[in-house]
């Protein structure tokens, strides 16, 4: 009977069998954080875009450590969280299988964008969803019949979510459909959920409202898609020596004689990468507002700091590669995601108590690395690059085309 020479630890985790495609472009939220009552209601996720990466300088604080009071250059990365609209409330009670979803109350006017949502093609549908539903918000039995569920919801729901879609008419993607998704409401009772939920319908909600400066987040996307690979790249197990028959970068064994059959923990080729991942502790930076008008003028200092009083925005000279400016709210986190650029996320707060001195270390930025990301980038801002470079010939041409 044959035997292995030598032992060794596996190659590649099973956690995270089996190793398939995203059942849906928009990550799903498993678990949202532990409800306390004690807490004023709050929203516990929030949806946003990968945009870029940039880095930042700032002075570390951390007593004991060598890097304590010294500079430290860190890489992050900017999501775009332009306000989401919330248009739905729903129910949820405990059963001995799981939460089942009792009611769902949907707003009385739902834009163009979330109705694109529900169907495959606009432009050859009728155009006619949730007509019925806002009709309940117009007539005495509608109303009745919606205080009715709101009564039930009061009695029998121990988790009320609600229902928000992002507002695509606010990015410059391609993309129409806006992207929905049932948000958790924590703290407070559940009349409080409720009412919190009622009064908020057809309302925005910024991300400000719902994340902190230096508060710890999980971050839920699906990762970058690399196709089909083979054991070698999707499981990282050992080449075989440079003679091998028919190929190296294979399994030389793939199971004894008995059992008869493949087991899953063999490592085969396969779908590598666009799976559905969760990354936990993932510090913010920044919590960034828009761009705005302000007595007249644009506001756009978006990417300065107290102590770089340059004014400029958080988009880098030419735009985020494969994405553009970043005009709406933001969010800066340390290090990077899973995702690529344009792909939607779902920002969750924390499940776990934070205790680490990192997680609770206050952040203080000294500079953000605005320069261009298509290359080797020099200038700061425009202006920077004007002021160096002097007149271009492209800029006087321009003048003696306004003078003729």
């Amino acid at each position: 009977m044959s035997h292995r020479k030598f032992s060794a630890p596996r190659h590649g985790s099973l956690a995270f069998l089996p190793k398939r495609r995203i059942a849906q472009h928009r990550p799903k939220v498993k678990a949202f954080p532990k409800d306390d009552r004690k807490k004023p209601v709050h929203l516990t996720a929030f949806p946003a875009y990968k945009a870029g990466m940039t880095h930042i300088l700032r002075i570390s604080d951390k007593p004991g450590s060598k890097s304590h009071k010294k500079e430290v250059l860190e890489p992050v990365t900017l999501l775009e969280t332009p306000p989401i609209v919330i248009v739905g409330i729903a129910g949820y009670v405990e059963t001995p299988t799981g939460m089942r979803c009792l009611k769902t109350i949907w707003a009385e006017h739902l834009g163009e964008e979330c109705r694109r949502r529900f169907y495959k093609n606009w432009h050859k549908s009728r155009k006619r969803a949730f007509v019925h539903a806002a009709k309940k918000w117009q007539d005495r039995l509608g109303k009745i019949c919606i205080r009715r569920d709101l009564a039930r919801m009061k009695r029998y729901c121990t988790v009320i979510r609600i229902l928000a879609h992002t507002q695509q008419k606010l990015l410059l993607k391609r993309q129409r459909k806006a992207d929905l998704l049932e948000i958790q409401l924590n703290g407070g009772s559940v009349e409080d959920k409720i009412r919190w939920a009622f009064r908020h319908l057809e309302k925005r909600v910024p991300v400000a409202d719902v994340f902190a400066q230096d508060e710890m987040i999980d971050i839920i996307g699906a990762t970058k898609g690399k196709g089909r690979k083979g054991v070698t790249s999707r499981w990282h197990t050992k080449k075989l020596p440079r003679k091998t028959h028919k190929g190296l970068r294979k399994v030389a064994c793939i199971g004894a004689w008995h059992p008869s059959r493949i087991q899953y923990s063999v490592a085969r080729a396969g779908q590598k990468g666009y799976h559905h991942r969760t990354e936990i502790n993932k510090k913010i930076y920044r919590v960034g507002a828009a761009i705005k008008a302000k007595n007249g003028k644009l506001v756009k200092n978006s990417g300065s700091t107290d102590y770089d009083l340059t004014e400029k925005t958080i988009t880098p000279m030419g735009g985020f590669p494969h994405y553009g400016e970043i005009n709406n709210d933001f969010i800066m986190i340390k290090g990077s995601c899973a995702g690529s650029k344009n792909r939607i996320l779902v920002l969750r707060k924390s499940l776990i108590l934070q205790t680490k001195r990192s997680a609770l270390e206050k952040i203080d930025l000294h500079f953000i690395d605005t320069s261009s990301k298509m290359g080797h980038g020099r200038f700061q801002t425009s202006a920077e690059k004007r002021n160096f470079m002097g007149p271009l010939k492209k800029d006087r041409l321009r003048e003696q085309a306004a003078k003729k």
